[in-house]
């Protein structure tokens, strides 16, 4: 049996300006995204990208909406790794500053194109602003396994 990984990513929007709440990640990869993580056992997906939300920023998330998914099969291992992808701009909660995980702020979207981005995050992001693409498809193996000082050239295909 292959193995599965789904996780999630979720990008919060200010209703009143349109800045993005960001994460500064310097764990497992770096460079700026938007907070998720990991689904539990037991846990829905919406509930896993909630808690993912207010673990990493502190902020309480409400009505998020789908936006789509990236799905990584590893083309050596039959491994499967899945991003489900959500936003919103209801939230309530104090933001903090900082975890483990990196820091934490709001930005603009003309000011994130400009920062050092996480891997393939330019290629998930069009996915969160616009409802042309609802999957992106990738090929990987352990040969091309990004890191912090680098980024492979993937084929990134969106369906």
């Amino acid at each position: 049996m292959s193995k599965i990984e789904i996780t999630n990513m979720i990008m919060v929007q200010n209703p009143e300006n349109n800045h993005v709440l960001v994460q500064k990640r310097v764990k497992y990869w770096c460079g700026i995204t938007f907070p998720g993580g990991h689904l539990e056992n037991g846990e829905s997906l919406y509930d896993s990208a909630v808690r993912e939300v207010k673990e990493e920023t502190g902020l309480t998330v409400k009505n998020l909406k789908y936006c789509g998914m990236v799905h990584w099969y590893n083309n050596e291992t039959d491994a499967r790794y899945f991003v489900h992808f959500y936003k919103t701009n209801e939230y309530s909660g104090e933001l903090v500053e900082k975890t483990d995980e990196g820091e934490v702020f709001f930005t603009s979207l003309d000011e994130l194109k400009n920062m050092k981005l996480s891997p393939n995050f330019d290629k998930y992001l069009p996915m969160f602003l616009s409802d042309d693409y609802n999957e992106i498809y990738c090929e990987w193996n352990e040969k091309m396994k990004e890191n912090c000082n680098g980024e492979p050239d993937w084929d990134f295909q969106y369906k």
